[in-house]
Order: C-alpha cells, then structure tokens, then sequence
C-alpha cells in the first residue's frame, strides 16, 4: 500500500512492536509510553514513536493528537548540552504531548541529519564565527539533511493522518503536509534560551524562519 497527495507517494510502513516503557527525566518528571518500532521506513534506520496520554481517544475522536517530531541530539539530549535547547524541548514535549495526547516521534537524524562527528566538526567552526547553518555549508553538506518521510510513515501506520503540530520549524510542516499528514494546527515550543545557545537559536529565526519568540529577535 502506499499514501498519495498531490506532490509524492509516501510508502506503508507496519508496526513491527509495541511496549510499555515507564519514562523518569532528570528533574523528576515520569510519564509512561506506548513506545512502537516499525517496519519497512524508507530509510533504514530505527526510529521510535512513543504514544504518550490518551492518544488512542485522539485518534478516535475530538482533537487531532498533538505530534513533535524530534530529532536525536546525544549532545542536547542525554548530555545536557547548552548549546542547543534539544533536551529541554525533549523533556517539554513528554509532558506537552502526555497532557494533551498524541506522539513523540524520536527520529535518528543527530545533526540535522549529517551525523554525530560531523556536527562536532559544525561546532568547532561555529567557535570560528559561522553560525549553524554556515558550518554545515563549510564543511560540504546541507543546511539541513533532515527528512521526514519515515515520520509521515510512521504517522500513518499508527493511523495518524492529521495531527497537531508541535515544532516550531516551518519546514517540518511542509514535509509532512506534502507526505499526506495534515497539520490541523502549529503549537509552538516554549522558548529555551541560554546565554550558549543565543546565537543558535536566533540563526533558527533569522534563517529558517523558526517561530521561536526570542526577546532578541523582536
């Protein structure tokens, strides 16, 4: 089977398992997941989605579930980095999206998709003055390599085919939308701004045209 809409025909992806995994983060927070591993994702890699709150009943009835998909960040993610606001958005997506119901889809796509050592590298000319998206350029690569393709697959096996947004990047919007996933609505992310990571996230506004309400960027 495959999904048509008017610009690409996404693939069918199955469900390959689903199990209950009790979730605690750092400051004490815990929830309990649905978490689903999946088959046939046209990129081969293995991405989890995590049913959090009363997602069944958002599929069924009422409003759409809210979604974010995040992308691995090892360094923002499970080290606490400043440099990015990755965990803290991890963390308020749990709690979000456990309130609300929906998925958290975890997509192994560290780096804007160009890896782990490579966004390593991207750092060490930011410390030279480029900002994110000039490293990634410098170093050969793309702004951003992200593709969303598996998430609308994912999205679709779990029955999600229109869902709440939660992000605050435009283009995830678009991918999504153009791999038949309707977006009823965007709910941005709070602001997670650290004297680190100022810089980072106000090349995401001035760039890529992030909806983040920093105070800096008017």
């Amino acid at each position: 089977m495959t999904f048509t809409t008017n610009e690409t025909t996404t693939p069918a992806a199955g469900i390959r398992t689903q199990v209950t995994v009790p979730l605690a983060f750092p400051d004490g927070y815990t929830t309990t997941a649905e978490v689903f591993t999946f088959t046939g994702l046209t990129d081969g890699r293995e991405h989890l989605a995590l049913g959090l709150g009363d997602w069944r009943a958002r599929l069924e009835h009422g409003p759409a579930p809210l979604v974010r998909p995040h992308s691995e960040c090892l360094t923002g993610d499970v080290f606490g980095s400043q440099r990015c606001d990755c965990g803290p958005q991890l963390r308020e997506a749990a709690e979000t999206i456990t309130e609300a119901g929906g998925f958290l889809l975890y997509l192994r796509q560290e780096g804007r998709g160009i890896g782990l050592y490579a966004k390593l590298d991207a750092y060490a000319l930011q410390d030279q003055g480029l900002d994110t998206y000039e490293a990634n350029l410098a170093l050969g690569r793309g702004e951003d390599e992200r593709d969303y393709t598996a998430a609308a697959q994912m999205l679709l096996a779990l029955g999600a085919d229109r869902i709440r947004l939660l992000s605050n990047n435009p283009d995830k919007a678009r991918q999504l939308e153009s791999r038949g996933v309707r977006v009823t609505e965007h709910v941005p992310t709070g602001v997670h701004l650290s004297e680190a990571n100022e810089r980072y996230l106000l090349a995401k506004v001035t760039h890529t045209h992030h909806t983040i309400a920093l105070p800096l960027a008017g």
